[in-house]
């Protein structure tokens, strides 16, 4: 299990679940004879541009969708977000679920970045707390010799929350994204080949790619990215796609080896250090 092939569905969802399912499922049928080992769906990929409550009503159905999906073309299935009631709040996180090979849900990451911006685009205004409540855990998941970082879309722009990760363990880190086409355009590439050159991870980012039912519109462009930062698969800017590329983990090894940069963190292995440092230097 050295290689790896993945997949990173792009798409353009509406607001009829079961029709972005349906859509989902024509696209990754074609590759069925494959072995895909891990495929990403993105941000949102059963309905965007709709409330989110009404996507929230249809989240078994949506969850039934997925362990299906997994265990039909035997791969790992990120699925990018879906909203999951939070039994002790009772509002919605913003959940990325992960089902295996066999169809079993083996973890929840809770979107822990929240959307609340202005962009000069033309819906304006997100706020994405209106909908949802930020998450507090990370979600990581080992499958076999590789180990899933999990991350959605705003939380892109926080390295922090990556260095974390493979703080404990990620070597493949997973973006799954409705990245608007303004700040994508700006910061979508230059930012997933950061995470992928100073992680020494490859990267894998499933991005929305249109305009959805609400005047939002996402830039595509979902990137395959290696651990020294080339883009080894890309989708176009609009519509519907299917990429992929094999993660050869041999190569990674050897890139973190040749330049262990992981290895050679100051700030965090020595922070106590430090701390006194500035705090007697001070």
């Amino acid at each position: 299990m050295s290689r790896l092939k993945a997949a990173v569905v792009q798409v353009c969802s509406g607001r009829v679940v079961a029709k972005n399912l349906a859509d989902i499922e024509s696209q990754l049928t074609a590759y069925q004879q494959q072995q895909i080992d891990i495929i990403v769906l993105p941000e949102c990929f059963a309905m965007l541009g709709g409330p989110q409550a009404e996507a929230a009503l249809q989240a078994d159905e949506i969850r039934e969708w997925m362990a299906s999906t997994a265990r039909t073309l035997g791969s790992w299935l990120v699925g990018g977000s879906v909203p999951v009631r939070d039994i002790s709040d009772g509002r919605n996180h913003a959940s990325c679920l992960v089902y295996s090979p066999a169809g079993d849900e083996v973890t929840c990451y809770n979107k822990m970045h929240l959307f609340d911006v202005e962009v000069s685009d033309s819906k304006g205004r997100y706020r994405e707390s209106d909908d949802f409540i930020p998450g507090a855990g990370l979600g990581l998941v080992d499958i076999g010799e590789a180990t899933i970082g999990l991350s959605i879309c705003y939380d892109l722009r926080f390295p922090e929350l990556f260095r974390t990760l493979v703080a404990q363990g990620a070597t493949i880190l997973t973006v799954p994204s409705a990245f608007t086409k303004v700040t994508g355009a700006a910061h979508w590439e230059v930012l997933l080949r950061a995470r992928a050159i100073e992680n020494q991870c490859y990267v894998l980012a499933a991005n929305q790619a249109g305009t959805h039912p609400d005047g939002r519109q996402t830039y595509g462009h979902s990137m395959i990215i290696s651990p020294w930062g080339d883009i080894l698969a890309q989708a176009p800017a609009e519509g519907a796609a299917v990429i992929m590329a094999e993660l050869d983990l041999d190569e990674l090894a050897r890139v973190r080896r040749r330049m262990p940069c992981l290895n050679h963190r100051r700030l965090i292995l020595d922070r106590k250090k430090l701390a006194s440092e500035s705090r007697r230097h001070g």
